[in-house]
């Protein structure tokens, strides 16, 4: 018996929740046979390997009663030690020590010619702490596993002016923005996919029961949870065009701010939201492009009123021109 191909499958139960027999074989090269074979040796190493008979049956790899050792690629082994030294300074309640241990256990195996990348990393980045909200992992994971295993959530939603509701939603996927953690949902009232900060989310336990999937956002889920925090939570929608490409404009507006859609190599639409209209004003105009109100028109004595603002104030200024 191979233990090379021992160890491949075992990463390969480790990558994926089911497998059949036949996909096994193909990835390994192997008859079913002989997987088969591979299983029960891994079985008797103590790796809990479960199998279902019939049309959908294949292999799941249990959990043990220990955490079994992890078999990884290269760049694998390389990608958790970066995200580890990111979630050493991340928006997870509590788990910036834990990545630290983690990650000087992980340092401490590593073949010499992957701990000099990770370390060259390490030396050079210097991480810019933030004062958002963050989340309890423990909510993190409960929503995680919903998300995966279809089971629906019922939750008490705290939402930004302070009011709390309970719903139970049916969860679709977790968005990171860099800043903030969101899930997107299926909420039966109002029957609509909607976005919900996982930082005001307190879900109820157990979770379930289970729901059968329906088709995702109208758009990519990134886009769709962009959309969500930059215009359909507030309550003013404008929509501006801009007298400048797509490219500059999203070089100042990131994706959680605003959504940027070309028009031609000179202008793009950009639809943000506010929390009022004198604010959107002010921030379209602090961008520095010329730009024309589409929307909403209740917005333009706004304008008006912050051009007189600022050419009183550039007439009465005492400061010695540049």
């Amino acid at each position: 018996m191979s233990s090379a191909r021992l160890l491949r499958l075992l990463s390969l139960l480790q990558g994926r929740r089911d497998w059949s027999g036949e996909d096994l074989a193909t990835r390994l090269e192997v008859t079913t046979r002989t997987v088969r074979r591979d299983v029960e040796k891994l079985r008797e190493l103590g790796y809990p390997v479960h199998a279902s008979s019939g049309v959908t049956g294949g292999y799941r790899l249990g959990a043990g009663a220990t955490l079994p050792p992890l078999v990884l690629e290269d760049d694998e082994a390389v990608a958790i030690a970066v995200g580890l030294r990111t979630a050493a300074g991340g928006t997870v309640t509590g788990i910036e020590e834990t990545s630290v241990r983690a990650l000087a256990k992980l340092e401490q195996v590593l073949p010499a010619r992957l701990r000099e990348r990770v370390t060259a990393l390490g030396e050079v980045t210097v991480p810019l702490a933030g004062g958002g909200s963050t989340v309890d992992p423990a909510v993190l994971t409960l929503l995680a596993i919903a998300c995966r295993d279809h089971l629906r959530v019922r939750m008490d939603y705290r939402r930004h002016d302070g009011e709390t509701s309970t719903r139970t939603v049916e969860p679709y996927r977790l968005v990171h923005t860099g800043r903030r953690w969101y899930l997107v949902a299926w909420d039966p009232d109002p029957a609509e996919w909607r976005t919900f900060r996982v930082d005001r989310v307190r879900p109820w336990t157990p979770t379930g029961p289970r729901f059968t999937p329906r088709p995702a956002p109208p758009d990519d889920v990134a886009a769709y949870t962009a959309e969500g925090v930059a215009v359909r939570s507030y309550r003013y929608r404008g929509r501006f065009l801009m007298h400048a490409s797509a490219a500059e404009v999203s070089d100042v507006v990131s994706p959680t701010a605003g959504v940027v859609e070309p028009v031609d190599e000179r202008t793009c639409v950009l639809t943000t939201g506010g929390r009022s209209l004198d604010e959107m004003a002010v921030w379209i105009a602090v961008l520095g492009f010329d730009f024309e109100v589409l929307e909403p028109a209740e917005m333009l004595p706004y304008v008006r009123r912050l051009a007189e603002i600022l050419t009183r104030a550039a007439a009465a200024s005492r400061a010695p021109a540049p």
